[in-house]
């Protein structure tokens, strides 16, 4: 265009700059120093093509396996088998039962906090108090999982993971409130923690903000009463593990928004649901072929992780958010481009990783200890909910979640000191792909196998 130009305004001549300038003859330079694309050095950075290109590879790659599934066993998509999965005598609910039972321990927390507010309870007994109770929400649906029946492995999960929750969201509100305690009485002068805990002192424009003990309420009229109720079962609804006195809030509910997250709910739920029926046959298999079934499935089973990844992180903690106007919606970071296991393990789920930061890893660097041992006591901790929320439900007990988590130490050790760069992602990629959907179909496969096994004795 630029060639077309002049030669119209200038038709039949040529221009000649003057000798010195060092635009003469611009149509001739066509090259400049610059890096590919592709090189680190050329700081370019949008691959949102490559990325695409990756999902179609990715879902024509497992159109094979899913055809050769469909003409070998059929469709075994059945939408009346997934209501059996939750109750196997529909009068009898007690996955049900048990999340209704939770509100006890909710409630108890929240009177415990009440009475250590006001000084009816020593803080010594306080805590006891609340020992007994965090300690009760482990072991009471454990108990009834594996005692009961009637409870089937799915409902058994969705109770544990429910309560698991519970007990991390109680176990902050019982640090944020004796941290706030520990700044009214003036016991603690300079306390980092204290930045979730709002000084009684407010300035104009922030009259809406609760302080303590406002969020637990000394007096107890019945309105009163119902805020603090409120307070509580807000911070128990709300997507987040980390108690607050005052949370950042959205300014209204976005109708177009709260709508996409609801379908993009539903759409995924059936999905795996349906993708999770198809491939099911592949686990009743000869021990000799584990391992070569195990790795053949292990991508359509990283397939469901990405999607599950999507509707928990994205689609359902978006949607809650939404509904609760809840204003922090950082649930996840950039754990794809992670070049270490530890990154990964930092910002794959924000919730979870605030709470062992805050309430956990902290504690103990406080208490004078590294480091190493504090990432180790972390990995620990995750270790046990991890093989406490597959083993319980499954009534079996193999250690393979425990054993999977426990070995990302010595990994990311490895991955932090000899992988750098690209190399250190495309190991990340590596664990997510094979440790993690391997670790789950051994826990499916030995399922079927004892219960196979009891049927056919």
């Amino acid at each position: 265009q630029e060639y077309t130009n002049t030669e119209t305004q200038n038709p039949g001549t040529v221009s000649r700059p003057d000798r010195g300038s060092t635009e003469a003859f611009p149509r001739s330079y066509c090259h400049k120093a610059q890096e590919s694309l592709l090189s680190s050095a050329s700081g370019y950075r949008n691959y949102r093509g490559i990325l695409n290109w990756c999902v179609v590879m990715l879902v024509l790659s497992n159109a094979r396996l899913f055809l050769e599934n469909l003409l070998r066993y059929g469709i075994l998509v059945d939408p009346i088998q997934v209501i059996s999965l939750f109750l196997n005598d529909p009068y009898s609910w007690p996955a049900a039962c048990l999340l209704i039972a939770s509100n006890v321990f909710v409630l108890v927390a929240l009177y415990t906090e009440r009475q250590l507010s006001k000084g009816s309870f020593s803080e010594c007994f306080g805590l006891v108090v609340h020992v007994i109770n965090l300690a009760t929400m482990l072991t009471f649906p454990a108990a009834v999982v594996l005692l009961v029946p009637s409870m089937t492995p799915v409902g058994g999960a969705v109770a544990l993971g429910t309560y698991t929750i519970l007990f991390l969201k109680l176990y902050s509100y019982k640090d944020v409130n004796l941290w706030c305690r520990e700044l009214s009485t003036i016991k603690v002068k300079k306390l980092v923690r204290s930045l979730s805990c709002p000084l009684p002192q407010l300035s104009q424009g922030d009259e809406h903000k609760v302080c303590y003990p406002g969020n637990l309420t000394i007096r107890g009229t019945p309105t009163q009463l119902l805020l603090v109720s409120a307070d509580m079962y807000y911070f128990v609804s709300a997507p987040t593990l980390c108690y607050e006195l005052n949370f950042p809030r959205s300014p209204s509910v976005r109708m177009s928004f709260l709508l996409r997250r609801l379908f993009e709910m539903l759409f995924f739920t059936q999905l795996l649901v349906g993708l999770i029926q198809q491939v099911r046959s592949h686990y009743d298999m000869d021990l000799s072929r584990m391992t070569e079934r195990l790795l053949r499935l292990a991508v359509p089973n990283h397939l469901l992780w990405l999607m599950f990844f999507y509707w928990f992180f994205h689609s359902s903690m978006n949607f809650t958010a939404e509904l609760l106007c809840f204003g922090d919606r950082q649930f996840y970071r950039d754990w794809w481009n992670s070049e270490s296991v530890t990154y990964f393990w930092q910002n794959w789920n924000i919730p979870v990783h605030k709470w062992c930061l805050r309430h956990f890893y902290k504690p103990l660097l406080r208490r004078g200890f590294g480091k190493m041992a504090s990432q180790s006591a972390v990995f620990l901790l995750s270790a046990f909910f991890h093989e406490y929320l597959v083993s319980v439900p499954l009534r079996m007990f193999r250690l393979w979640a425990f054993t999977g988590m426990m070995a990302q130490l010595p990994l990311a050790w490895f991955v932090g000191r000899f992988l750098r760069g690209n190399y250190g992602n495309a190991a990340v990629w590596m664990s997510i792909i094979i440790g993690q959907p391997v670790a789950v179909l051994m826990y499916v496969h030995d399922y079927y196998v004892i219960n196979y096994r009891q049927e056919t004795d």
